[in-house]
């Protein structure tokens, strides 16, 4: 049955395309909808990197709260940027279609990273993209990389960098493909956990709008990202860690590729499984990873043992 229907969303090229996406989607379906933005805490703190402000749920909480208000029906967003523990009065009611998780290296002047000369400047604010960069290349220099997908490209465009890493889920959806030079394997970048998702939350029990979304929710991309959720959460990954997952079916199997990282990249542990069960899966190859020394690394950054910050 048509309903009515409002999206909140963060007002960002990326995030408007994503909503807009979704729009499309339903209204295709004869659904009624409108997108509503919603500034959030992210958004508002542009000039400092997420790895120091480390606030939980910085892209989701405003956006949240107009969804328990009754503002908005449903909300998309980034699922790597969604904690891995929502609250009970929310439910994530579908899990769109994945495009590519994995990162890419963007430049004018080299090929690859390994092209890169001595002492380039590469652009990132993503803790686990620098622990990787550095685990690679030690002799970079790793500079704070902040704004919109539109922004971070004029940067590059105007040479303030020799390159930056971005990921291509967003270029792709945006179009802007015109500085990617290299996709990077996760054996050499291990994406974060649930990119290239949108994750569409409703308040929990909203039994109509769950009903408009279901033809939305993919089975592979919500496999794939329960997994490495839930080996984030076993880690109790923030962005003050450098932690990476990336899960793929092969067959009737999941197949999870994770890394933890010091963030000076001086320590780099990696670990991959197979198994039937996402999140079994996913905590074991948590367990492991804490095992072979990723207990220490988070005991040195958080100062306490294991401590349990959410990824923003």
């Amino acid at each position: 049955m048509p309903t009515q229907l409002r999206i909140g969303s963060r007002g960002s090229q990326l995030a408007l395309w994503q909503a807009n996406h979704v729009r499309d989607l339903l209204e295709a379906c004869g659904h009624t909808v409108e997108i509503e933005i919603i500034k959030t805490t992210g958004d508002k703190i542009t000039d400092v990197a997420l790895a120091k402000v480390g606030t939980k749920g910085m892209f989701t909480k405003e956006i949240e709260e107009a969804l328990a208000g009754g503002r908005i029906d449903l909300a998309v967003h980034s699922l790597k940027d969604l904690p891995t523990e929502i609250s009970p009065e929310f439910e994530i009611a579908a899990i769109t279609k994945r495009e590519d998780p994995r990162d890419v290296f963007c430049s004018q002047k080299c090929g690859n990273v390994n092209e890169l000369p001595r002492g380039a400047r590469v652009g990132t604010s993503s803790l686990r993209r620098q622990a990787q960069l550095k685990a690679l290349r030690d002799d970079l220099q790793i500079h704070p990389l902040r704004g919109n997908v539109d922004t971070r490209l004029r940067k590059l465009a105007d040479g303030e960098y020799d390159a930056i890493i971005l990921a291509a889920a967003g270029l792709n959806r945006l179009g802007k493909n015109e500085f990617i030079r290299q996709v990077l394997p996760a054996e050499v970048m291990c994406p974060a956990a649930g990119q290239g998702a949108l994750a569409i939350e409703i308040r929990a029990g909203d039994s109509v709008t769950r009903g408009c979304l279901r033809f939305l929710d993919d089975s592979a991309a919500r496999l794939t990202t329960t997994c490495e959720r839930a080996l984030l959460n076993k880690l109790g990954g923030g962005c003050q860690v450098p932690i990476g997952a990336l899960a793929g079916l092969r067959g009737d199997q999941l197949h999870l590729q994770a890394i933890v990282a010091s963030p000076d990249g001086r320590k780099l542990l990696r670990e991959s499984r197979t198994g039937g069960d996402p999140i079994q899966l996913g905590e074991e190859v948590g367990e492991a990873l804490l095992r072979r020394g990723g207990a220490q690394i988070l005991e040195e950054v958080y100062g306490r043992a294991v401590a349990q910050p959410q990824q923003p």
